[in-house]
Formats: C-alpha cells, structure tokens, sequence
C-alpha cells in the first residue's frame, strides 16, 4: 500500500471576483467542484499493495511541499479514505506510522486539518468509537445507505457528489435540467455511462438510487418533445441538510465565505428562518 504525499491539493484557485447570481456563482464553484476527486482519486493507486500491513506500508514524500504538515495532512487523509474503502477500523497507533513518528507533537493539528478536509468535501466526519483504543471510524454526515457508499460491500463516500448536485440545483433557482447537471458533473471528470471509480456509474447513481431514496427528484419536463428532465431536492434533502448548509460546502471547496455568492446567500437565510434549526456543528474528535 503506497500512499504519495504530493497528492493533496488545496482546493479553489479561481478567480476571487464576488459573483451577483446564480449563473456566476456557477461558473465560479465549477472550477473547484471536482476537488471532490483530488485526494481519493490517488487512493485506488494505493490499494494495490493492499496486502500488506499498514506498519509495512511504503510512504513517498515531495521535497516540493512548502508547508511539511500539508502533506502529511495529505497522506492521513488518503489512509482514512483508504480504510473506509475496505471497512477497517482506523488507529491511532497505525495514524501515527503514516505521519511519521518524528511527526508526534504535531499529529493534533495534522489530524485535524484531515478530518476538516474530509468533512468538507466528502461529508464525512471521522469519530472516535472506543476511547480505549483510541480507534476511529468515518462517518458519512448523510443518512445514506451503507455509511454512505449507498450500495452493499466497500467503496468511498458518495455523499460528496450527492452535495455538488444539490448545490447546482440549489444554483439554479431549485430546478436544474439533466443538460445542466450533467455538464456541471463533467468539470468533476464525471459522465453518464462511464463508471467511476468512487461513484460507480454516475447515471444510475443520480437518477436511480438517489432518487429511490428520495434525496432527489428526477422528472419529465412538462410538455417536453423530445422528453427532456430536470432535478429537484426530494424530501430526504430537505429533511438532511439545508440550503445554507449546501452553499457552506460550495463555498468551503472555493476557500470562500457562502456571503461570496450574495444572492445565494440571501435565499439560503431566509430558508434558515423557516427551518427549526436541527444540527448542530462537527468538530474532528478529540484525541488522547
């Protein structure tokens, strides 16, 4: 199992200029959507030295990176997504293996900076499950099947691409044609037909199981010839998460505030105040 430190990529190098409207935010949350991809696209490489230990686990390192901890950071993060794949329970002691010992006195803040990249763009949070061990699981923020992958045995969160959805509908004033989802999803390297290594197939996934679950809506376009369709939030969305909670995730994969996009913003406070607030802020576990 090889994990590459060179694989963590900071997210968002779009222009900073305050988009007015859906359309530019649109164009601007495009450019980083498919950070999604960043760090688990490297992690199927890794696996395919999966037999062996992660004590025997090989670490590369670049020399380029100018912040050392950003590529620890980097590395934790793909060990994390890597043992959710194969659902095996995370150590402390095997945590510390991949940063390095020599790394100890800044494990707390390597481990953190992970959890808060994971949690913001894979919509997992990574919690403690025996403090006697001090072992951890990831746990998808979504109520999907699975933890989160949606369909039986392993594989990676799928709660991150289901977030990018919403947030296009979201965008699009809460009713997105396929054409335009499906050219949103193609920034991200995401087709229709082509499996995908985290998402399997991504059609299936967006106007099959998603919306068998109902965190989508998928419907004909009334009086559409040839049929055209669109997608709509379903009730499991709405019950789930928020608009504001799905612009926080936009606007944390552009390093911005979700006040960058104004009228976005505006739309999401006002769904805030016809909502009973009901969840409450992740903070990464604490550590022992």
């Amino acid at each position: 199992m090889r994990f590459s430190s060179s694989l963590h990529s900071p997210p968002g190098t779009e222009s900073r200029s305050s988009p007015q409207d859906p359309e530019k935010a649109q164009s601007t949350t495009t450019a980083s959507a498919g950070v999604s991809c960043t760090t688990s696209d490297k992690v199927s490489n890794s696996q395919k030295e999966e037999g062996k230990s992660t004590s025997e686990a090989t670490l590369s390192t670049d020399d380029s990176c100018e912040d050392p901890l950003t590529g620890k950071v980097g590395l934790l993060e793909q060990f994390l997504l890597y043992k959710y794949e194969m659902k095996q329970r995370i150590t402390k002691e095997d945590m510390l293996k991949v940063v390095n010992q020599k790394y100890k006195n800044e494990f707390a803040e390597i481990f953190k900076r992970a959890c808060e990249h994971l949690a913001d763009v894979f919509v997992v949070d990574v919690r403690e499950v025996d403090s006697t061990s001090h072992s951890y699981n990831l746990v998808s923020k979504l109520k999907l099947p699975n933890n989160g992958r949606i369909r039986a045995g392993r594989g990676l969160p799928k709660a991150g691409l289901l977030m990018n959805v919403l947030g296009m509908i979201f965008m699009k004033g809460d009713c997105a044609s396929e054409e335009d989802i499906w050219r949103f999803l193609k920034m991200m390297h995401v087709y229709p037909g082509k499996k995908h290594f985290i998402y399997g197939e991504p059609k299936k996934l967006i106007t099959k199981d998603l919306v068998r679950l109902k965190y989508l809506v998928y419907r004909q376009v009334v009086n559409s010839d040839p049929p055209r369709h669109e997608f709509l939030w379903g009730p499991r969305a709405h019950a789930e998460t928020s608009k504001m909670q799905v612009l926080e995730f936009l606007a944390k994969i552009n390093e911005t505030a979700p006040s960058f996009f104004p009228t976005l913003y505006e739309e999401a406070l006002k769904d805030e105040e016809r909502k009973i607030p009901n969840h409450g802020c992740n903070q990464p576990p604490a550590l022992h």
